[in-house]
């Protein structure tokens, strides 16, 4: 069965949504800059009560940095983004923390810098974005990859069945797909999504 992330939670109820939809895991986004940025308060709240694994997205954070805030938040993994990223995602993993480690796809995807024990996030590369761009790639690309990766990059219930099919990714990642607008996740387009992953 494919794995579920929904990312971008900003809330408790967004959290709830997102396991009431049969996701398997939620992430939360503390890049400044994002319209889905929370703080380290609302991640912490969010994720005490959540029953599904919790992902803490960052930028450009130095591995203790980010080892320090992955604590603070009690979240199972992180998702590190830009400078220090292949530091950060060894350091966590090191510790214990589940690592979601971003590839950007322009052309041919390439899984060579990821860190063993890191689980490969393929996204769109859209300059000056770290993921969440509602951009798709050309699932072509990740052709001959095998299945130990995670899809991301423009997924909606409309979309997300046949990258499966095409590609056949372990799990699929989604965040503006599941908004009713930028930044604000909708609970019918969480179920819908999750419905047409469990669908395959």
């Amino acid at each position: 069965m494919t794995w579920v992330k929904l990312c971008g939670m900003r809330s408790p109820d967004d959290v709830a949504a997102a396991e009431k939809a049969g996701a398997d895991a939620v992430g939360f986004v503390i890049a400044p800059g994002s319209p889905r940025m929370v703080t380290l308060d609302d991640v912490a709240a969010a994720a005490a009560g959540a029953s599904i694994a919790t992902y803490l997205v960052a930028v450009d954070l130095t591995p203790d940095a980010l080892l320090e805030v992955a604590s603070m938040t009690g979240v199972d993994g992180v998702q590190p983004h830009g400078s220090g990223s292949a530091e950060a995602a060894v350091l966590a993993l090191s510790e214990g923390f589940r690592v979601l480690f971003p590839v950007a796809v322009s052309e041919k995807a390439d899984l060579s810098e990821v860190p063993a024990g890191a689980m490969a996030l393929l996204d769109t590369a859209v300059p000056g974005l770290h993921g969440g761009s509602g951009k798709q790639f050309d699932w072509e690309s990740a052709a001959g990859l095998g299945d130990e990766f995670v899809l991301a990059g423009g997924l909606t219930s409309d979309t997300v069945a046949e990258a499966i099919r095409v590609v056949g990714p372990w799990g699929v990642d989604v965040s503006s797909g599941i908004e009713r607008q930028r930044g604000v996740k909708d609970p019918d387009l969480m179920r819908q999504f999750v419905e047409a992953v469990r669908g395959q």
